[in-house]
């Protein structure tokens, strides 16, 4: 082992989980001060050691921490909405030990010095490690891309829009050309801007009888097709946000079979829920892309299990009750989802769609290698950002107990198995659940 300064602690009797190397099985874990020093099934086969705190996993899963690819901090500019504070609160408590934050704060991150102060107050707060997207164009406009190599540069992990379209063709074309010469990702919002208009849920029968403008699947099909015209022409790295129906998954799926650079992710609400949770004008259930049809959530989870969807994201979008208590027209579309990410995604373990190790993939590795991050493994050397999780837990979700400064989720009640016990990040422990009270 090497000499390394710093507290040891030693996880024992743990179900370790690491999907980048296949790992799945009894064993225990050392860190000393920030990283993971040794691991294995065999590790402390002759004794423990007598220099670490012990720490008794009790039989759960220990697993790299989740990496979240797809997270509003509402800070700087929508303090009242959630902090770098707040955000990072929540997702100690979802088990996610790094975040990545869009920049549609205001001011937008369009600039090193928004970077910069993103990766400061990251610092400041010493909970879950929070990296940073860069505006694709100045102030979201969609006319002029921001200055990629030198936000590469200073950190950048990608660049987009946010929940913005990038509409202009010639615009994507120049933005994936001059990325790709910095081996920048380019993450889009998959919606056509000129036939979104004011559609706010699914196109449908439902939308009819509701009186609601319709966004159709094309809208976001068309914004997939033609980007992935640009990206064969460019040889750009392209990956789409939140896909949302069956349509989407087959152009991806035909795009990478004939081997572009094109990856994709989605949220628990789009394998969870589908438009009916609109209800009764539930503004909670309001988000974009919409929420689907029954045949569309189906093939998400499809694409879930066959690999082509890569990464699942929170998709975590804090609104305060002044945006959501509106006709649901007007209200803000957008959910919470940091501290629901992980239980919600377990239920295509417990309902048999996909095994735990592809599943943690899809929270771990899959984004972290996405975003070039070192991350979301467990390795000798690494960082030790960890989740200890209880997999049979059962519990409802209680959104009032939420860290997140806005509770806008359509999961409040909700029936979920599966908790974190322990969330670590850098070695420290930074949440720790309490004792069951039912």
């Amino acid at each position: 082992m090497s000499a390394a300064n710093g507290v040891r602690r030693a996880f024992v009797n743990a179900r370790l989980v690491d999907p980048a190397s296949g790992l799945d099985a009894p064993g225990a874990l050392l860190t000393e001060g920030g990283v993971i020093l040794d691991l294995g099934p065999q590790l402390f086969q002759d004794g423990l050691p007598d220099d670490a705190e012990i720490i008794d996993c009790g039989g759960a899963v220990l697993a790299p921490g989740l990496v979240d690819m797809r997270v509003q901090v509402g800070e700087p500019g929508q303090e009242h909405k959630e902090t770098i504070h707040s955000a990072g609160l929540a997702a100690a408590a979802g088990g996610v030990t790094s975040m990545v934050a869009l920049p549609n704060t205001e001011p937008v991150v369009d600039d090193v010095s928004g970077l910069e102060f993103v990766a400061r107050r990251a610092r400041e707060e010493k909970l879950a490690k929070v990296f940073s997207y860069a505006a694709l164009t100045r102030r979201l406009e969609g006319k002029e891309i921001t200055e990629i190599g030198l936000l590469d540069e200073y950190g950048a992990l990608g660049f987009t829009d946010g929940v913005k379209a990038v509409g202009d063709p010639g615009v994507m074309r120049r933005a994936l050309a001059y990325a790709g010469a910095f081996d920048q990702l380019i993450i889009q919002h998959p919606a056509e801007p000129t036939l979104t208009g004011s559609g706010v849920m699914n196109s449908g029968e439902l939308a009819t009888r509701l009186g609601l403008s319709g966004l159709h699947p094309l809208t976001e099909v068309m914004m997939i097709e033609r980007d992935l015209r640009l990206v064969e022409m460019t040889k750009g790295r392209y990956h789409v946000a939140h896909v949302s129906c069956a349509a989407s998954l087959e152009v991806i799926r035909a795009a990478k079979a004939k081997g572009l650079a094109v990856t994709c992710d989605t949220a628990p609400h789009y394998f969870m829920l589908n438009e009916t949770t609109v209800g009764d004008y539930r503004t909670f259930a309001k988000v974009s892309p919409p929420l689907r049809s029954e045949e569309d959530r189906a093939a998400i989870v499809e694409g879930l299990a066959d690999g082509t969807i890569d990464a699942i994201a929170s998709d975590h979008c804090p609104q305060d009750q002044d945006s959501k208590r509106l006709p649901f027209a007007a209200a803000e579309f957008g959910i919470v989802g940091l501290e629901t990410l992980l239980p919600l995604s377990l239920s295509l373990v417990h309902g048999g769609k996909l095994e735990l190790p592809r599943l943690l993939a899809l929270l771990t590795q899959g984004p972290a290698d996405l975003l070039k991050l070192g991350a979301g493994r467990l390795a000798r050397g690494l960082p030790a950002d960890l989740v200890l999780i209880d997999l049979e837990s059962p519990w409802q979700i209680d959104t009032l107990a939420f860290r997140s400064k806005s509770k806008n989720s359509p999961f409040d009640g909700f029936p979920v198995q599966g908790r974190v016990l322990r969330t670590v990040v850098d070695g420290r422990t930074i949440y720790q659940a309490g004792p069951k009270t039912g």
